[in-house]
């Protein structure tokens, strides 16, 4: 198994996982035995993990993210993999398409390329007067090195007449360059894309939003409530996660992942930080507050 388990959302995922492991009747140390690994974000680290996990030879492996399962697909083609909130399978070629993943790899996507306007959208409302927006990722980690999200955020941005910017940042000093690049007129804004590096990286982009007065969505939740963000649209990762059981339950009783479609989110979050808002010179307007799942004053 290959999630994070050292932050509260990622133990929530963890827990959510095992509760409903549990009720399909597999309990770790009684019928089931489960090792973990957790990456960070770094690339070379994923790699070496990768390799052990497939060195013990498990029944089935359940990874998160993009680079997680690309580091797990050169190692085995039998060992079954179940990969919970990627964005692109079909892109690097984990599966064939999302009906039919035709190999040892199923899974839960956590969202579909058009997330970006998506997320574009709200933070327009919420901040009406911004003219260019970046999103920020980095190519190393990011689905399709960056252009996944990016193409739907473009058009998106340019219906609504604003500058589109593709900002990758491998670093906390890239981080700080492309959003101190944004401050001042004409008013700036940024999109963050669903990306490990990014979540790993959020406090640099949320103390650098504030610092440089730069409005900012974020795709995850504990962004917004835990640490302090603007802005979040993006799936319920617990909710993917908890899907994922099943899967691996079929499995583990002789299912082939090929004969397992693909499975998309059915279930998206808004969270707004009214009290940043305000530091920010934005007022949230209802249209924002009647959506959000977490209002924090």
């Amino acid at each position: 198994m290959s999630v994070r388990q050292d932050d509260p959302e990622g133990k929530a995922q963890l827990s959510a996982f095992l509760e409903a492991l549990a009720a399909l009747g597999w309990i770790v140390d009684r019928n089931l035995r489960m090792d973990i690994r957790w990456g960070g974000g770094d690339v070379s680290r994923t790699r070496t993990f990768a390799k052990e996990l497939v060195a013990l030879q498990p029944d089935v492996i359940l990874t998160q993210g993009t680079p997680g399962t690309a580091a797990l697909q050169p190692e085995t083609r039998t060992i079954p993999i179940v990969f919970v909130v990627v964005a692109d399978p079909v892109g690097p070629g984990f599966v064939s398409s999302i009906s039919r993943p035709g190999g040892n790899i199923t899974g839960f996507i956590n969202s579909e390329a058009s997330l970006g306007a998506k997320m574009l959208e709200l933070l327009t409302e919420i901040a009406p007067r911004l003219k260019r927006v970046a999103m920020i990722f980095n190519s190393d980690t990011a689905p399709g090195r960056g252009t996944y999200y990016f193409r739907d955020f473009e058009a998106a941005a340019r219906r609504s007449k604003l500058e589109p910017i593709a900002a990758d940042a491998r670093s906390d000093a890239e981080i700080e360059t492309v959003v101190t690049s944004l401050r001042g007129e004409p008013r700036g804004g940024i999109v963050v894309t669903p990306d490990y590096f990014m979540l790993n990286h959020s406090q640099q982009i949320i103390s650098q939003a504030a610092r440089n007065n730069v409005p900012t969505i974020y795709p995850w939740k504990s962004t917004v409530i835990r640490q302090g963000g603007l802005l979040s649209y993006g799936p319920d990762l617990v909710d993917i996660v908890r899907r994922s059981a099943p899967y691996v339950d079929k499995i583990l009783r002789g299912t082939n992942p090929a004969d397992l479609p693909v499975q998309v989110p059915i279930r998206f979050e808004v969270a707004v930080n009214v009290k940043t808002a305000s530091v920010l010179g934005l007022t949230v307007p209802t249209s924002i507050v009647v959506r959000a799942e977490e209002v924090i004053e």
